[in-house]
């Protein structure tokens, strides 16, 4: 005797969903979209109680995204797979937002930096220090990690930011670090750190164009500011 083997009821849902995509993408509410979303980190799995739970601890797709892993994970049923899917996620928007590394476009604002450096280092939960590279036509030709450190810190030398810049044979450097609690005003240690560098740039004809702090929703321009 055949059996008729049963689908779990999402599955009907989900192609509804997905039909509802393809003719109308703005049609779906947001916890739909997250749904979907969230669907393609575990298929075999009815997600839109983890959707509208996320959207409720969080706010919005925004929040959700933006949120960090330990409070992700603090959300019941949001286990490591679906933190895997939204590291995946998270590096492919900070590529996207790289691009003008490799299109090596010229810099006339802190703007292009800011956003790649919002979209690589605005949600971490740790600070990290990067380096945008130019060349002597202000082209972006590098942006690299220098140091990693901890919630309220990073240990960066002057020599490490130089060895950097002179392996990369750039003729400019903007500095770049974020503060993970939000606030982008630099700090005392911000400031010594920056003229130190600067100093020690002057050595070797180096040019320090700029030092960046971001957050995920804002950034401080020490040349903005008037602080170089």
């Amino acid at each position: 005797m055949l059996i008729k083997e049963s689908h779990p009821h999402y599955h009907g849902h989900r192609k509804r969903l997905k039909e509802r995509l393809a003719e109308n993408p703005r049609g779906l509410a947001e916890y739909e979209v997250l749904e979907l979303l969230l669907s393609y980190a575990n298929p075999r799995r009815d997600n839109k109680p983890l959707a509208k739970a996320l959207l409720e601890r969080f706010g919005s797709l925004r929040g959700v995204f933006s949120a960090r892993a330990a409070e992700l994970t603090a959300v019941d049923g949001f286990g490591q797979g679906y933190a895997q899917f939204w590291m995946l996620w998270r590096e492919f928007w900070a590529r996207i937002n790289e691009d003008p590394v490799r299109k090596r476009a010229v810099l006339s604002s802190p703007d292009v930096v800011a956003r790649m450096a919002m979209a690589r280092l605005g949600s971490l939960e740790d600070e990290e220090f990067w380096l945008a590279l130019v060349d002597n036509k202000n082209r972006l030709i590098g942006w690299e990690q220098v140091s990693k450190g901890t919630v309220d810190q990073t240990a960066v030398y002057p020599r490490e930011v130089l060895a950097l810049a002179l392996l990369r044979k750039a003729s400019g450097v903007i500095l770049v670090h974020n503060h993970p609690g939000n606030d982008p005003k630099p700090s005392r240690q911000d400031v010594e750190l920056t003229k130190r560098i600067i100093t020690a740039a002057r050595e070797v004809d180096l040019r320090v164009l700029d030092h960046l702090v971001v957050t995920e929703k804002s950034y401080f321009s020490f040349q903005s500011e008037g602080m170089l």
